[in-house]
């Protein structure tokens, strides 16, 4: 007995033997075991912050360009423009502008992945080229909740963002059979570009809870934001899954953030889910400032990711020096006046609009390069000049 037992201790033996030299023959398929198994956790504060000295001040717009009503006219084969791309991002490298938020669609996806990535690359050429970088928007909820591919609606006259759509559109939100393909999305883009130092970020969804306004009220579904919720954090791990090397955030846009207890679920976890702190401001300079006094708990960076309302008051002579004073990253909404019709308040959906209004909403150029208003972008160009002037 006392033989078996010795004869099987050295069997055990040999094979973790035979086992840890095979393991030790094949270094590359052991490195990939064990990238398998590791997790992108959420960073950490020093994590967040380390990523943050390595960037410039960051300046910028929302980006589509001015030929496109939507993220689907800006990206189809038919509709991509590379060269007016070039043109409007030469128009903003001029500025001293250095990053843009650009937003993408998952039925882009769908139709044809490969030539999405390809049409992506060009768009990251000529952004990198210009000396911008690119936080890429996965999913929307504003305006439009019927997304169709094909050719896009020209838009109505004098009306803010008439053609915009959401994504996930609401047909595939109340239909959890697509989630699948949502997930397969998240999981192929932000791995086909996880290491691009191309790519700032990847801001994973557009103001999650909104519920459009006036606009599309009337047919958006009431428990719009209770399919989003868990959705939106399923989508976070989704991204964490492909382990990028750029952060991933989503930005918190209303409600009092003052007090941890007193914030709204989605708002709680947007935050907590987030690599970087980013957020929305389209009112007063006392009011942004208050704002960020109110985010800086968290003791991570933060970049404001959509401002400039001049209605409102919230205008670059108004945020930039206070953005700069407690060193937040800043991307207004709107650059070049084109399809989009930003220039038209958000109110153009309820008053009729006949003409150009005296005060344009947002935008900061005319469709021929020329500025709006000479002392913003000589205000853009002086202060970013300043702060990223090189030794």
């Amino acid at each position: 007995m006392k033989k078996v037992k010795l004869c099987l201790t050295f069997m055990l033996a040999g094979l973790v033997l035979l086992s840890c030299n095979n393991k030790k023959s094949n270094p590359e398929e052991n490195k990939s075991e064990t990238a398998s198994i590791e997790k992108r956790e959420i960073w950490t504060k020093d994590q967040a912050n380390e990523w943050y000295a390595e960037q410039p001040w960051l300046v910028g717009a929302n980006y589509s360009p001015s030929t496109a009503i939507n993220q689907l006219e800006m990206w189809q084969e038919d509709t991509f423009d590379p060269k007016r791309i070039d043109q409007e991002l030469g128009w903003a490298e001029n500025l001293g502008m250095n990053v843009m938020r650009v937003y993408l669609h998952d039925l882009l996806h769908q139709q044809d992945a490969e030539g999405l990535y390809k049409r992506m690359n060009t768009f990251l050429e000529i952004a990198d080229k210009h000396h911008i970088k690119t936080l890429f928007v996965l999913f929307d909820s504003c305006w439009d909740p019927f997304p169709a591919l094909g050719k896009q609606r020209a838009p109505k006259p004098h009306t803010h963002n008439s053609g915009w759509v959401q994504a996930p559109g609401q047909k595939a939100l109340q239909d959890k059979t697509h989630y699948p393909r949502l997930e397969k999305y998240v999981k192929e883009t932000v791995a086909k570009f996880k290491d691009d130092k191309r790519i700032l970020g990847w801001d994973v969804w557009n103001e999650p809870d909104n519920m459009t306004g006036p606009s599309y009220e009337k047919v958006e579904i009431k428990n719009k934001v209770d399919l989003i919720l868990p959705l939106l954090k399923d989508v976070f791990v989704w991204a964490r899954e492909s382990n990028p090397s750029q952060p991933l955030t989503s930005g918190v846009w209303v409600g009092d953030w003052s007090d941890e207890a007193k914030m709204k679920p989605m708002h709680k976890m947007q935050i907590e889910q987030s690599d970087i702190v980013s957020f929305h401001n389209y009112n007063t300079p006392q009011d942004f400032e208050k704002v960020i006094k109110q985010l800086q708990r968290y003791g991570k960076p933060l970049i404001c990711t959509e401002y400039m309302a001049r209605p409102n008051g919230s205008t670059f002579e108004g945020f930039l020096p206070l953005a700069r004073k407690y060193n937040v990253g800043m991307i207004n909404w709107g650059f070049v006046d084109g399809k989009t019709q930003t220039k038209y308040a958000w109110d153009s959906w309820t008053k009729t609009y006949t003409a150009e209004p005296k005060l344009w909403f947002h935008d900061v150029l005319h469709t021929d390069g020329t500025p709006y208003i000479k002392a913003e972008t000589d205000l853009i160009k002086r202060m970013t000049s300043e702060a990223n002037k090189k030794n």
